[in-house]
């Protein structure tokens, strides 16, 4: 089964037979998938199982939910912040199919000049090794939420305002990685996405978190289109892409909050591609990719940043249509000064010198 149409399937978007009897062996799973999740946090809880502290301060960015929340772009905001304030920040990710340029790693390392990342699956390894040769006094936990081995200082979460409570059940019967209440756990919740959902559906959102934790920091936010840019790094800018006929692509956890995306900033879609979250890309299906878009009259086909890191040792024929990526930003629209405090309040006392 491919990730679109489970995603169908949980969402209950699927309503034959088969789907029907899908969901039963998946909520099946849920009970033992549940009871896993139950028992580990309850031996953190406990004392049981130790979180290790280090000599640095720990911000992790996470999520509640499988799939693409927009932990990526705040991670990159949080690191480019720490950087202008001159405090020595690395990243701890645990990166995908080592051996090859991945995804995430790629991009953090592209988008923040200065920063280093520490690709370790073991993050309190990760932190020490980022503490031991290049001295950080930050740390930023790239998908740390469930990862509680290493003691963290800030706790954020990523909050996709499409898809905030992954259809309220665990996996696989769900998008859920915990329980709901987890949240709680949490010090902030940056929602993503704001701009694709109603006023009043984000509302709800809100005060759902509110009921989980009444002082929870919430900060609204959007993913902003900054450029496109081809493989020779030529930018084609957002007026640009208005009226192109478009062939999208992607592998990532929410594949039509990207062509959503692409249809507001006035751009025509006139074929989509999905993959699997993660999917690393080889030269016949690019070539399949670029068949089908020239077959549909594409002026671009288009992809995302992450997507098209994966695309490495990938032939990308110079013909058209033209290949590019959307190049994407985390702007905080709202509660940005109450998110700023928490991560000076963790700063204080913690970076070593002060």
């Amino acid at each position: 089964m491919n990730q679109d149409e489970y995603r169908k399937i949980v969402s209950g978007q699927r309503s034959d037979a088969a789907a029907a009897v899908c969901r039963i062996f998946l909520k099946a799973g849920t009970l033992g998938y549940g009871a896993a999740i139950h028992l580990r946090n309850l031996a953190y809880d406990k004392g049981a199982f130790k979180s290790h502290e280090v000599d640095a301060a720990v911000i992790s960015v996470g999520n509640i939910t499988a799939g693409g929340t927009g932990k990526t772009p705040l991670v990159i905001r949080l690191a480019n912040y720490l950087q202008q304030r001159d405090v020595a920040t690395s990243i701890l990710t645990r990166g995908y199919k080592s051996g090859t340029r991945t995804d995430e790693p790629h991009v953090l390392a592209q988008s923040c000049p200065g920063v280093e990342v520490i690709v370790n699956p073991d993050r309190v390894g990760g932190a020490f090794e980022a503490i031991a040769s290049y001295d950080a006094q930050v740390l930023i936990m790239d998908d740390g939420f469930q990862h509680r081995r290493l003691h963290r200082d800030l706790d954020i979460l990523t909050v996709d305002a499409t898809c905030p409570f992954g259809y309220g059940r665990l996996l696989p019967a769900g998008l859920l990685r915990e329980p709901i209440e987890a949240i709680g756990r949490a010090d902030a919740v940056v929602i993503t996405r704001c701009d694709q959902v109603e006023p009043a559906q984000l509302q709800l959102v809100e005060a759902k978190l509110r009921q989980l934790k009444a002082d929870m920091v919430i900060t609204r936010s959007i993913h902003a289109a900054v450029c496109a840019k081809t493989e020779d790094g030529t930018a084609i800018s957002i007026d640009d892409l208005k009226g192109k006929k478009i062939y999208a692509f992607c592998a990532i956890g929410n594949p039509q909050a990207f062509f959503d995306t692409i249809s507001r900033l006035g751009g025509n879609i006139v074929g989509t591609a999905r993959f699997n979250d993660h999917h690393h890309f080889d030269n016949d299906e690019l070539a399949g990719i670029r068949q089908k878009a020239a077959a549909s009259g594409a002026d671009i086909i288009l992809t995302t940043q992450k997507d098209w890191s994966r695309l490495a040792g990938v032939e990308m024929p110079a013909h058209k249509p033209t290949a590019a990526y959307l190049e994407i930003e985390l702007k905080i629209t709202a509660g940005e000064d109450r998110l700023k405090e928490l991560i000076e309040r963790v700063l204080t006392g913690k970076i070593r010198g002060d």
